[in-house]
């Protein structure tokens, strides 16, 4: 793993030292609140930049709809600090509501013993986490497991029962979801779209890493998986404020069309959300089937999903 962050334009060191801090204040205050020792005492091991931020490659065009964000590993001493509800939520809405922050920021928080047995696994993930990611903070003396790469012939059959399985659900949910348009149910609809895109980026970021983030976000999903393959931003036309509001509804759709009476939408949305939706589950089939450049030395999926 690498150090230092330097090749950053200064208002994003700025920013991220500024994320850094919340998530370090917020969780004290949140470890302190707690009755047992080993939580009062839970420490945070390593708060990790990976992504395009890490790499170089980010985007910072707002004004047209494309901004990478930043993607951070949080890693820390037991798996029930990892609750999101409990430790991270406090810290997300202060670093969403910074005024000194300027892109989105997306988290993901793993116990040292999660992140080393997958890395003992092999999970392409976490082997680039560690080959590209940047220490953004690190405790001493609490070091990551060497990767040990995943054989080829595991690989393919992990991803390739993901494949099946992911594509199977992904299709399920927008053959309920159409029903659903059809019988004018609008918010049921909305939900069923939503998790045919939760499925979809679930079955993309399986099969080419190996793992998929405990997160309901599909804007965070999104991020990851477009990240990994540009070709799935084809998907999600974003140049207007009509394509992004309606992102927007799908992303909100996930709570609010369940349990909101005021969450609204119309059948234009839904039928233009739909076939963004069936755009993307049509783009991750093909790019697992052809593979990309980023992922030559991971296996081909060209005889799944048969």
């Amino acid at each position: 793993m690498r150090r230092g962050i330097d090749h950053l334009p200064q208002v994003q060191q700025d920013e991220l030292a500024r994320v850094v801090q919340i998530l370090m204040a917020e969780f004290e205050k949140a470890t302190a609140r707690t009755t047992q020792p080993w939580r009062r005492h839970g420490k945070i091991y390593k708060i990790i930049l990976f992504g395009s931020y890490a790499r170089d490659d980010w985007v910072d065009e707002p004004e047209n709809g494309y901004q990478s964000d930043f993607d951070l590993l949080i890693v820390v001493s037991h798996r029930d600090l990892t609750e999101i509800a409990d430790y991270w939520y406090v810290a997300e809405d202060k670093i969403l509501r910074d005024e000194a922050i300027g892109r989105p920021v997306n988290i993901i928080v793993h116990s040292i013993d999660e992140v080393n047995q997958a890395l003992k696994r092999g999970e392409y993930f976490w082997v680039d986490i560690v080959r590209d990611g940047i220490g953004l903070y690190e405790l001493p003396q609490h070091e990551l497991a060497t990767p040990i790469p995943a054989s080829p012939s595991d690989a393919y059959q992990m991803a390739s029962e993901y494949s099946r399985d992911w594509l199977a659900k992904t299709d399920s949910a927008m053959k309920l979801a159409a029903f659903a348009l059809e019988e004018g149910v609008s918010k049921d609809a909305a939900f069923l779209l939503h998790q045919a895109t939760e499925r979809a980026y679930a079955c993309f970021l399986l099969v080419r890493t190996l793992y998929f983030p405990r997160s309901h976000n599909i804007k965070f999903l999104r991020s990851l998986a477009e990240d990994n393959e540009p070709r799935l931003i084809e998907a999600w036309p974003r140049e207007t404020k009509l394509d992004r509001r309606r992102f927007e509804l799908l992303k909100r759709a996930y709570v609010e069309a369940r349990y909101s009476a005021n969450y609204e939408i119309g059948n234009d949305d839904l039928r233009a959300l739909t076939q963004s939706v069936r755009r993307l589950r049509d783009l991750v089939e093909d790019v697992l089937r052809s593979g990309s450049k980023s992922c030559a030395a991971r296996p081909r999926l060209d005889a799944v999903a048969q």
